[in-house]
């Protein structure tokens, strides 16, 4: 979930984020230009200084100030208001409302004192160039963002538009593409749009990737993905082979395929939501978690040195970096720092608890909201008595919902030419649903 933060004593602090467009020589409307001209020499322009340049055509009486890191930004925009500021504009490049600084100046101010003047994105004249309608393209920023989070969107036949940096180049995408197995995808550079240097090249992956061709940095990246078969999972259930494991093959410490899709299912999970995974293991639940809830954040917890190898090598694997944290430790001495890294949690797996399991379900459930859920898995029956005994301490306190199944699974293996179905050990899942707060909860939270 998205932090809000407010800037305090700057509430007659004016802000106006003005669109520049892709042009070398912004092109802009009459409200903006009003905004600018509209500055005293106490007042503040805000922008990188290249965005300085593109406004230069239009006079204004504002002191023009580098941008700094969004951390110094906050309490520069105090500094000003000291100083005599009553406005500030700040630049942005194409659209500040689309994968621009506007979203982090939402969370930051209120309403009443933003003001905001749209232009074309990049993303939109990249698309006219290409005759793409942008409602056909899937759209991914790794501006800022590690280069692997772009494994997710690495699908067939998909047109992705791309926001880079300094890390994420062409030559650097098209190695994503080859080791997907999309080594044919057409790959299109499109550089220094709206200047007069302007480039579109295409080139497809492999001839790409060891290319030593030169490229604006300014550059938006229009992947459009072969029909080959990509090794990122499209689909929820992703194969246990795919997973690096401390017994190798898909074995070991890893929740298998057909009970992840059990656990998906039951837990549902919401855009936002905060979910912890105790005893990750190598990873199975919480990869998954993260690979298909983008915009949730998965906290998995293991402390056997081997399988958080495992647990990291496939988060890397599968490109969910952003927002998936790995917690070293066993729980719940833990809960401490999980709390002060996300803070509560809405929905918690259990997988493995290190025969702390009765405490630890209690401590969870005390923390759990109003309809948080807590889901648990057993594989013996010592587990299973653990699980029912506080089942039966949720009933007789009342404010929950529970549901409980076995899984079983048998698959199909070859012996001696012969087909036969080599069963596995059962794997019970209990799912309990808080819908009121217990005594505790309420004296806690009081």
């Amino acid at each position: 979930m998205l932090k809000t933060t407010t800037v305090k004593n700057i509430a007659m602090l004016k802000i106006h984020v003005i669109g520049l467009g892709v042009n070398e020589e912004s092109n802009l409307d009459t409200p903006a230009l009003a905004a600018l001209a509209s500055l005293t020499e106490n007042d503040i322009v805000l922008g990188s200084p290249r965005q300085h340049k593109t406004i230069s055509i239009y006079s204004n009486n504002g002191k023009s100030c580098d941008l700094p890191k969004l951390k110094q930004l906050e309490s520069d925009f105090s500094t000003w208001e000291k100083q005599g500021a009553k406005q500030v504009v700040v630049l942005a490049s194409g659209d500040p409302l689309y994968y621009g600084i506007g979203a982090w100046l939402v969370r930051t101010f209120s309403a009443e004192q933003l003001c905001f003047y749209p232009n074309v994105s990049s993303i939109q004249v990249a698309c006219h160039r290409l005759g793409l309608s942008l409602q056909d393209v899937q759209v991914v920023s790794l501006h800022g963002r590690p280069l692997m989070s772009l494994r997710r969107y690495l699908q067939a036949n998909q047109t992705l538009v791309l926001l880079t940096d300094q890390h994420s180049q062409p030559q650097k995408v098209a190695q994503e593409c080859v080791l997907s197995g999309l080594d044919k995808s057409d790959i299109v550079v499109c550089e220094a749009l709206g200047y007069e240097q302007e480039k579109v090249r295409c080139f497809t992956a492999d001839e790409l990737t060891n290319s030593e061709l030169a490229f604006d940095p300014l550059n938006v990246i229009v992947v459009k993905a072969s029909h080959q078969h990509s090794f990122y999972p499209k689909a929820p259930g992703i194969p246990d082979v795919s997973f690096v494991t401390d017994k190798g093959n898909g074995k070991g410490m890893i929740t298998k395929r057909e009970v992840r899709l059990a656990i998906l299912s039951y837990m549902n999970i919401n855009n936002g939501d905060t979910v912890w995974d105790i005893g990750a293991g190598c990873g199975g639940v919480s990869v998954e978690l993260a690979y298909w809830h983008p915009h949730s954040r998965i906290l998995a917890i293991e402390h056997h040195p081997e399988r958080l190898a495992c647990l990291t090598a496939n988060q890397e694997r599968f490109g969910v970096v952003q927002n998936l944290s790995i917690v070293a430790g066993r729980a719940p001495d833990v809960l401490v720092d999980l709390l002060s890294q996300g803070g509560v949690p809405d929905k918690v797996f259990i997988g493995g608890s290190d025969g702390e399991l009765s405490a630890l379900m209690v401590k969870i459930w005390d923390l759990l909201p109003i309809n948080g859920s807590l889901m648990v898995s057993a594989v013996t029956e010592d587990t299973k008595y653990q699980i029912i005994q506080f089942a039966q301490q949720r009933e007789a306190a009342q404010g929950v919902e529970e549901q409980s199944f076995q899984i079983s699974i048998s698959k199909g293996e070859r012996l001696a030419g012969q087909r036969l179905y080599r069963p596995s050990l059962p794997v019970t899942l209990f799912h309990f649903t808080k819908t009121a707060l217990n005594s505790q909860t309420k004296d806690n939270a009081s």
